[in-house]
């Protein structure tokens, strides 16, 4: 396999690290608060870059400030590094726009 999946003791010490990430069954989930919707679909804008640069797309909405966040690796049946590593540029574009 090519992205194996996340074993719970290297999960558990990233998400340690990635305090608005939390496990929720097969995937990790967040959600970040802005200042307007201006700011929301800026991190979204962000966010939608780097998920292309990585070939790993979040699940998201967006309700005005509100952008809720849900990833896993899908063909890896679980939570992968591609996960973590969207996971933490997620958090550092959500603190550039001012989430709270």
């Amino acid at each position: 396999m090519a992205n194996p999946l996340l074993s719970a003791e290297t999960l558990s010490g990233a998400l340690s690290a990635l305090p608005a990430w939390h496990r929720d069954g097969d995937a990790i989930k967040a959600e970040f608060v802005f200042g307007d919707f201006a700011a929301a679909f800026a991190f979204m804008t962000d966010a939608a870059a780097e998920a292309e640069r990585l070939n790993h797309h979040p699940e998201w909405s967006n309700v005005y400030n509100r952008v809720s966040v849900a990833l896993t690796t899908h063909d890896a049946g679980g939570l992968t590094q591609s996960d973590l590593d969207l996971a933490t540029a997620m958090s550092a574009a959500a603190a550039t726009h001012g989430a709270t």
